[in-house]
């Protein structure tokens, strides 16, 4: 069905609703063809991927029911499937998944990361994750002196310039299993302290000069510099081909003008990574875009000024619903002085700075997958416990079939996340796998949502109040689907184009 719709599209009037869909129907049977592989390894992955499966079916069926005409397919072309479909997604059936944890199948050393990061969460950054969440808080520096302790912001630097990657697969999973342990404790204090990092550790190994590799990869490696992405504009998000904030050259440096947004960590980071238009030419796009890597001091709260050299920068964090912690700033730049030899990749990086970021940022998709399993993993672990101990009508509330059907929906999202998120991993460290990533980043964010909110309706009125972990959990979730790229923008320029391609 998705390929008949592929091929139709192509030769289509451009629908961006189809597209659309046909990008989420993609990447939904691409998950599915995972959870195939998964199925082999046990009963219980058995059961989980048939679970998983019999969703994903239920749901293109509802698709196609408003898109067979447009996609150019037969409203019929699942009617082979509805028998199954009645089936695994039975509450007779899910529900045998309901108290299940799919197995992750690492190796042992493998194991042990996630194990050590999951004890570091547990013990070092859960106790104080409600706390930032509902002041507002800066992240405690003992949490990040303790996650550069333990190698995380050095997992993908090559041991050459002192981090701890080998150039393997491993090197990726080991992130992407930190990524996930250190989200279960908090998305906004834990989750995320890596991604700013290696974005701009990917652009430097990817166009950086080996003086900028020297200096730089080293530093991020242990923590001494914390990162910052200044790329989103207040007119212009994932639009980065018509970004005005321009560096213009001074002498023997640059100087920046202009105003960034969403520029998550942007005031405790003591480096900011801007992408400025260095072309003035109006029609240059993205190709008159640089890359440029920005000292600053550190800066702890919800404001800060600094004036330098004949210019300011100027910043100020954005109230967010959720993803608390790191806060999110508006940084205004007036004429900001920048060494030369802080353009990434020295004169042969200048104009290459949207494909210098592009390297960083399909990175950062996968990661924001692994972020995503580790809420809903989290949202699911909670929404069992409660429903082992909370009684309703005379009974336990996990006896009730439509609870089990809900929590047995959840370990089969969860289980099959996680293995694809492994898998493509895998592709990217053989310098594949950036369609998959998107693909991972698209379905999955959406399942934390789905999960994160009927993790929510578990707790029923508890879940409402703050002061029980589910109700941070669903407001942290919500963001996923929007940064490192948006849903939609992410569906219709890159999964949809590549696919039409």
């Amino acid at each position: 069905m998705v390929d008949a719709a592929t091929r139709h599209l192509k030769a289509a009037v451009e629908d961006q609703r189809a597209q659309y869909d046909l990008a989420h129907a993609a990447a939904a049977v691409a998950m599915c063809e995972e959870a195939l592989a998964y199925a082999v390894r046990g009963e219980t992955e058995a059961m989980l991927a048939q679970v998983f499966v019999g969703g994903v079916l239920s749901d293109l069926g509802a698709t196609l029911f408003r898109s067979a005409g447009r996609w150019g397919v037969s409203a019929d072309a699942l009617d082979a499937t509805q028998q199954l479909v009645e089936h695994l997604t039975d509450p007779a059936f899910t529900s045998q998944a309901a108290e299940v944890a799919g197995p992750a199948h690492l190796r042992d050393d493998l194991k042990l990361v996630a194990e050590t990061f999951r004890r570091f969460g547990e013990e070092q950054i859960r106790p104080h994750a409600e706390e930032i969440h509902r002041q507002d808080l800066d992240i405690p520096q003992h949490i990040i002196d303790g996650v550069a302790g333990l190698g995380c912001f050095g997992l993908s630097i090559p041991e050459a310039y002192g981090g701890f990657a080998q150039g393997t697969a491993d090197d990726y999973l080991a992130m992407i299993i930190a990524t996930e342990e250190l989200s279960r404790a908090s998305l906004g204090a834990g989750g995320s302290l890596i991604t700013r990092p290696e974005i701009l550790a990917r652009a430097l190994e990817a166009g950086g000069t080996e003086a900028q590799k020297q200096q730089w990869l080293p530093r991020i490696s242990t923590g001494e510099v914390l990162c910052a992405v200044a790329v989103t504009e207040p007119d212009y998000g994932s639009d980065v081909a018509n970004l005005t904030t321009t560096a213009v050259r001074d002498g023997d440096g640059w100087r920046i003008t202009g105003t960034k947004t969403w520029c998550t960590f942007g005031g405790r980071a003591n480096v900011l990574m801007v992408l400025a238009r260095t072309d003035p030419d109006p029609t240059a796009g993205h190709r008159g875009l640089s890359i440029f890597i920005v000292d600053k001091p550190s800066d702890d709260g919800h404001a800060f000024r600094h004036d330098a050299h004949g210019g300011s920068m100027e910043g100020r964090a954005i109230p967010t619903l959720g993803y608390r912690g790191m806060h999110s700033f508006e940084v205004s730049f007036d004429s900001w002085f920048v060494e030369a030899e802080n353009l990434l990749g020295g004169d042969a990086g200048e104009n290459r700075g949207f494909y210098l970021q592009m390297a960083g940022f399909e990175n950062g998709r996968i990661q924001t997958a692994a972020r995503a399993v580790g809420v809903m993993d989290r949202a699911r672990e909670l929404a069992l416990g409660y429903a082992e101990n909370r009684h309703v009508f005379g009974k336990p509330l996990l006896d009730y079939p439509l609870t089990r059907d809900k929590l047995g929906r959840m370990a089969a999202l969860v289980a099959i996340s996680r293995q694809y998120s492994y898998r493509v991993a895998r592709l990217m460290a053989d310098g594949e796998g950036a369609l998959e990533a998107a693909m991972a980043k698209a379905f999955v964010c959406k399942a934390a949502e789905w999960v994160t909110r009927e993790s929510l309706q578990i707790h029923g009125g508890m879940g409402y109040a703050e002061e029980y972990e589910i109700s941070r959990l669903f407001v942290d979730a919500r963001v996923l689907s929007i940064f490192e790229g948006a849903d939609e923008t992410l569906c219709l320029k890159l999964i949809a184009r590549r696919l039409l391609a």
